[in-house]
């Protein structure tokens, strides 16, 4: 159920794109617990100057490859959290060639109440989910 959007530079094909979904999907399943049929993804692709990702004086080296990933989840533990931002960097590099520099983070909590998946109705309060 969480929802991720992903915000990458122009220019990526459209194989490299669904490469990106694929992998971060199956990590966010296997770190998550969640199942596999809960996948809410969104990509925005933006010029290079409309990406400002400095490194924080962190040293990080920012490609045109970086991806910033916000989630949007109910809440989840700190553990859950780690292993989910690390189980999706790791596999970026492996599988899609984006360095672990250019995976960025950011995690919005919120609660049942905040979720409606179509017709108007907050599922997780009605109890249908």
């Amino acid at each position: 159920m969480p929802l991720f959007k992903f915000d990458i530079q122009k220019g990526r094909t459209e194989r490299e794109i669904e490469q990106l979904l694929d992998v971060t999907h199956d990590a966010m399943v296997e770190a998550l617990g969640v199942p596999s049929t809960d996948r809410y993804q969104i990509v925005n692709q933006h010029s290079a100057n409309e990406l400002k990702i400095k490194d924080t004086g962190l040293g990080l080296k920012r490609t045109k490859n970086i991806v910033v990933i916000t989630i949007i989840s109910n809440k989840r533990t700190q553990q859950q959290k780690q292993h989910l931002y690390q189980l999706i960097t790791a596999r970026l590099a492996l599988h899609c060639d984006i360095a672990t520099d250019d995976v960025m983070f950011a995690l919005v909590e919120n609660t049942d109440a905040d979720w409606s998946f179509g017709q108007g109705e907050a599922q997780f309060i009605t109890g249908k989910l």
